[in-house]
């Protein structure tokens, strides 16, 4: 059986709370939150019998305790990191992995040096639809991938500790990183605060691979709809993923140019240019779709239990932090492309 504390019960927590105690094997024994009325409230919903507590200092020394779930804000993310690493436990930390890629570095020196496993919360990389299409560019199904846009807007959540960068980007950056299995070289970025002064509620990214590959993100909390898409553009194949969609996750269009190699010149009439443009049919896979929060934390304790690497692990959440790091300052410097 392992125990497991919750630190941070407030606007996600109940949801890994939930997770965490469907597990066979797993005990939450303790809940840690400054509001001990809400703890209270999620414990009494999913795990009685867990301890509420408002220090984390009291989870730190409880010996009983295998593992500590951080679901806080992103500034005290290394503070408790780092304390719980230090005394013994198993980490996850919920994305992004910290502020700074210092921050990342000492973290996973800490787990290594304590021989713990340290895990970060890129929820979309245990999502079904992500691991589909990334078996479909591994297997090159939409030809030479030529760049990615994708949308992740929406009417709230305001926040007021961090901007919509820190917010939603870890998303993006991870399942990007995840899917093309490589880092950004530069980015750029620009963004606008309507809503409260030095925090923007709409920003755009715009980040370049090694390989070729441009991304550009559009993230927000000032928009009329609830946009989850990710726009794929390939040689081959086009696919538009939509994480809102209940049935249609995936949608893989036979679309593109014709002899794209060897198509250099410009075509010498609109008839040719018609002819040379491929539309074929629209696909929409079938996917067994699971709770992607559940597998991730599964996963967790499948690695404490085994004492083996999890898919994202620190440093996986440190190449998510190098890019953040860099469009924060690339933001600050009114979009300056920034190399990394």
């Amino acid at each position: 059986m392992i125990r497991v504390a919750v630190v941070g019960v407030g606007y996600w927590g109940p949801n890994l709370v939930r997770n965490l105690a469907s597990l066979e094997g797993v005990s939450v024994a303790a809940l840690c939150d400054t509001n001990t009325a809400s703890a209270a409230r999620t414990a009494k919903k999913f795990c009685p019998d867990a301890r509420i507590v408002q220090e984390c200092s009291d989870i730190a020394r409880d010996t009983t305790i295998d593992a500590v779930v951080i679901a806080t804000p992103i500034q005290t993310h290394f503070d408790l990191g780092s304390l719980f690493l230090s005394e013994g436990k198993h980490v996850f930390i919920e994305k992004p992995l910290a502020r700074t890629v210092e921050e990342c570095e000492l973290l996973i020196d800490l787990a290594e040096k304590h021989h713990r496993v340290l895990m970060v919360g890129h929820v979309f990389e245990y999502n079904a639809a992500v691991q589909t299409i990334k078996g479909y560019l591994d297997r090159g199904e939409l030809g030479k991938l030529f760049y990615v846009y994708s949308q992740r807007v929406n009417l709230g959540r305001i926040q007021m500790d961090v901007n919509a960068l820190w917010s939603f980007a870890p998303h993006d950056v991870s399942i990007i990183n995840y899917w093309l299995g490589e880092e950004p070289v530069r980015v750029s970025t620009k963004g606008f605060s309507y809503l409260t002064k030095g925090i923007e509620d709409v920003v755009f990214v715009t980040v370049e691979y090694e390989s070729g590959v441009g991304a550009h993100m559009h993230l927000g909390w000032l928009d009329p709809r609830k946009i989850r898409l990710m726009t794929l553009v390939g040689s081959k194949k086009m696919l538009v993923y939509d994480d809102v969609s209940v049935d249609s996750k995936i949608q893989l269009y036979d679309k593109g140019i014709t002899g794209l190699d060897e198509f250099v010149h410009a075509p010498e009439s609109y008839a040719q240019f018609q002819f040379e443009i491929r539309t074929g049919d629209l696909v929409i896979p079938r996917i067994k779709f699971g709770e992607p929060l559940q597998t991730e934390c599964r996963h967790f304790i499948d690695c404490v239990l085994n004492d083996t690497k999890p898919m994202s692990d620190g440093y996986n959440g440190m190449r998510v932090v190098k890019v953040l790091e860099a469009a924060e300052r690339s933001l600050k410097a009114g979009g300056k492309c920034i190399e990394l």
